[in-house]
């Protein structure tokens, strides 16, 4: 039971932690090209940091 819902939570924080790395670098590459940020990398920042920092403080709320 445990070892399940640790490589679930692992796997969660994988993932988010890809989506956020795909919105900084779409951020980036739209700056350059279009000198200005657009909407959906910005989702995907604060939607993967959301993610991680939810999946975060569930994981530590189950070892206590």
């Amino acid at each position: 039971m445990k070892t399940e819902c640790f490589a679930q939570h692992k796997m969660h924080k994988i993932i988010s932690l890809l989506i956020t790395f795909v919105g900084v670098a779409l951020l980036t590459f739209m700056i350059v090209v279009e000198d200005e940020p657009g909407a959906i990398p910005l989702a995907l920042i604060v939607t993967g940091l959301g993610w991680y920092i939810f999946t975060r403080i569930k994981s530590n709320h189950r070892r206590v």
